[in-house]
């Protein structure tokens, strides 16, 4: 291998390294937020609490 070979070798590494670094967490971002809403669509709104009821009958 000559240098050339190599040098091209070594930014063709570290081109796809950043660009993985750079990827893969705004993918996991992405599909975390997507959790997050679909998990928020899916869970039931809590009734509200009257405050002026007692919160026991005792």
């Amino acid at each position: 291998m000559s240098y050339r070979e190599y040098v091209i070798g070594a930014y063709a590494v570290f081109a796809s390294v950043l660009l993985w670094d750079i990827l893969i967490p705004k993918l996991q971002i992405h599909a975390a937020l997507r959790a997050a809403k679909l998990r928020n669509a899916r869970k039931p709104s809590s009734p509200t609490r009257n405050p002026d009821l007692p919160l026991s009958r005792d």
